[in-house]
């Protein structure tokens, strides 16, 4: 994906969505360049945010993936999630 500014932090996914009549986008799963598709279980929360870490904008999802709580933001056209940097 070198189209995209390199920032280490941001992890881009290419995502399957619904589009809702009403203009809103509802992620559904998402997956790496090379990694396995991981199906999101329940969005929790939805706003507009930038990325803390990633210098993003757009809209940040609060996605349940396994019992593990993630952010996903879209920053359109682009999807990522943001990498753990804790030590």
């Amino acid at each position: 994906m070198s189209c995209h500014r390199e920032n280490p932090a941001k992890i881009y996914v290419m995502v399957r969505a619904d589009h809702l009549l009403n203009g809103r986008v509802r992620p559904l799963m998402f997956r790496t360049e090379d990694g396995p598709v991981c199906r999101i279980d329940r969005v929790t929360d939805e706003r507009e945010a930038p990325a803390l870490k990633a210098g993003g904008q757009g809209i940040r999802y609060t996605c349940l993936v396994e019992d593990r709580q993630i952010m996903l933001f879209h920053d359109d056209p682009y999807w990522f999630i943001e990498a753990d940097t804790r030590v």
